[in-house]
């Protein structure tokens, strides 16, 4: 089975071709389809440059679904919406900002059970420690592929699927700031908080990071 999937999805077209190098290519069931294959998030990344010994880099992400024996672009940071911006270079040096990172952290039945949500988490960083995002991916009617929701923090942000008995949530990691906290100075440095659906909303215990 898995063969027949690696062959199916080797000879299957990614129209238009996602930009620069891919580095991560993932299948998710967005609308509780019978092949996690039915739809794919690309991380793929653009070299811009590099100085002082520092590569600078366009990241993107790209989800596409299958329709008629083809991946067809649905959605694609920067462009459509976040997490990631458009870099661009430093007037009068080779330098480009933000400098980003992204990575597609997986899947996981957050919402609903047999349908599945993309987890991305980035960082975009320029002259201080910048901003950690991670975003949660769905289909709403119509297929229409976008963000759900997304916690962003100073700094740093990781995310973890975690898979329960009472449901798949995400396990928060990164420095949490009270209200009057500089960047520098977290008022706790390693803050853990899960991200979990109930009810029709999305909730955060304990409330440490921003939910957009």
């Amino acid at each position: 089975m898995k063969l027949l999937i690696a062959a199916a999805a080797a000879v299957v077209t990614l129209v238009p071709s996602p930009p620069g190098t891919v580095v991560q290519n993932v299948g998710v069931s967005f609308n509780a389809e019978t092949s996690s294959h039915a739809w794919r998030a690309i991380a793929s990344k653009e070299p811009l440059g590099s100085s002082g010994g520092r590569e600078f880099y366009q990241w993107n992400l790209s989800i596409y679904g299958l329709r008629g024996g083809s991946y067809r672009l649905r959605y694609k940071s920067p462009g459509n919406g976040g997490p990631l911006s458009r870099v661009a270079q430093a007037n009068g040096a080779a330098m480009w900002f933000p400098i980003q990172d992204l990575r597609i952290v997986g899947t996981a039945s957050l919402m609903h059970s047999g349908v599945e949500q993309l987890v991305v988490q980035s960082h975009e960083m320029a002259a201080d420690c910048g901003m950690a995002t991670v975003s949660i991916f769905a289909t709403t009617v119509g297929a229409t592929v976008g963000r759900t929701v997304f916690a962003s923090n100073l700094c740093d942000l990781s995310a973890r699927i975690v898979h329960g008995s009472g449901g798949d949530s995400i396990e928060l990691t990164g420095p949490y700031y009270g209200a009057n906290a500089p960047a520098c100075c977290p008022t706790k440095a390693h803050a853990t908080a899960e991200l979990r659906y109930a009810n029709g909303k999305w909730v955060e215990t304990p409330l440490y990071f921003k939910l957009n």
